[in-house]
């Protein structure tokens, strides 16, 4: 009974975001399916289904969808992680519909601006042709837009403290040897600021400082 009470949180914590759990059921059983391909297999079976320009240029809702499907190098725990902390959080205060608004748009418009630099890339000739199937799958950029957009969720004037450090991490990467994707991930967190208008209405904003009182008494 003890132990069913202990449980009784979990629960009602992972209920209250199905979409997150749902998603992360999905890559775990993804990834568990990249476990058992042979690797040469794996890169090619990951091409198939990447949002890179090739795959884009053929079949653009198939790859937005199956991209986010898979988890590239196969660690899923970092991403139940990250998962509990940042995309139920942000179900959990914006309800389903709405993170996942905010989900889609960071993870369909940066990957559209990413590949968009990579291919003017390849026209000035800075990078080979053969860039345009790039291996580009994965939940990163979705991710990004749902941390960001949680910088509403934080009272002020702890959301800046909180909006400088995302804007840190992910401006950082971009200061030495940026990548397209590194581009992405600037560009998701500034799609997650920009869902603003989604996060009203959604209840007072967290006050760190409120619970801390509350835990000391």
């Amino acid at each position: 009974m003890r132990l069913r009470r202990g449980l009784d949180p979990v629960v009602a914590y992972v209920r209250a975001a199905p979409g997150t759990y749902v998603w992360l059921t999905v890559l775990f059983v993804t990834t568990i399916a990249l476990h058992h391909m042979s690797p040469h297999f794996e890169e090619r079976f990951l091409r198939q289904r990447s949002t890179n320009i090739h795959e884009l240029s053929a079949d653009p809702v198939r790859v937005f969808i199956t991209s986010a499907m898979w988890i590239d190098g196969g660690r899923w725990l970092p991403y139940a992680a990250l998962y509990t902390v940042f995309h139920a959080q942000a179900e959990h205060w914006l309800g389903t519909v709405r993170w996942l608004a905010v989900c889609v748009a960071a993870h369909v418009l940066a990957t559209l601006a990413s590949e968009g630099v990579l291919l003017r890339a390849i026209q000035r000739g800075a990078v080979p042709h053969s860039a345009v199937n790039t291996l580009d799958v994965g939940v990163s950029y979705a991710l990004a837009g749902a941390i960001a957009v949680l910088t509403y969720r934080i009272a002020v004037p702890w959301r800046y403290a909180y909006l400088a450090f995302v804007l840190v991490v992910y401006t950082l990467p971009l200061a030495s040897a940026p990548t397209f994707t590194d581009f992405g991930h600037l560009i998701s967190v500034l799609i997650g600021l920009a869902c603003y208008p989604l996060t009203l209405g959604r209840g007072k904003p967290w006050n760190p400082k409120e619970t801390l009182v509350a835990l000391k008494g």
